[in-house]
């Protein structure tokens, strides 16, 4: 929990993705922000084995301890495709990790693939998302995802968002 935000979303008549304006007021000092990240980035990059997990939560909602940062990099990554996706009249809400697999890298990112299943709200519709997302401390994290939905088939796609916790960036110059 790095601090409380008030946003500002104006959803264009368009389909595009919405305008935000966010303020923060942190409640953490940035120092403290940086520890907590440097501990994460440690947790995973010092694997020898690329992680492998399934079903984050469980079916009765319980995430293993071993698992929290690879649910806590999901969770990131999936917020740039419910932000993209939603709506004035439909929002996203990350249900569940289907499946995730560490890419162990020669270079010091962090990179994963994905399968996310997003709650569809007011439909109620699960959209499975695959995404997959790099990332190092200090610097924005990338996210490239394709989403489906069984009503819809294969959806139309996305391009990539990057930011981190203390704002949102948009980088469309690569596709997925």
């Amino acid at each position: 929990d790095a601090g409380s935000c008030l946003a500002t979303v104006l959803y264009p008549k368009k389909e595009a993705a919405p305008v935000v304006t966010i303020k923060c007021t942190p409640t953490q000092d940035q120092k403290q922000i940086q520890e907590e990240d440097s501990r994460l980035y440690q947790t995973l990059w010092h694997q020898t084995k690329p992680i492998t997990a399934n079903n984050i939560p469980d079916s009765y909602g319980n995430i293993d301890p071993a698992l929290q940062a690879v649910w806590a990099l999901a969770v990131a990554g999936s917020s740039y495709i419910m932000w993209e996706k939603s709506r004035e009249n439909l929002s996203y809400f990350m249900a569940q990790v289907k499946s995730a697999k560490q890419w162990l890298r020669k270079d010091e990112f962090i990179e994963f693939d994905y399968t996310v299943l997003l709650h569809e709200i007011p439909t109620q519709e699960m959209i499975s998302c695959h995404m997959r997302l790099t990332w190092f401390p200090g610097r924005p994290l990338k996210v490239k995802y394709f989403c489906a939905s069984e009503n819809q088939g294969l959806g139309e796609g996305s391009g990539v968002e990057s930011g981190s916790a203390a704002g949102i960036l948009q980088d469309r110059a690569v596709n997925f």
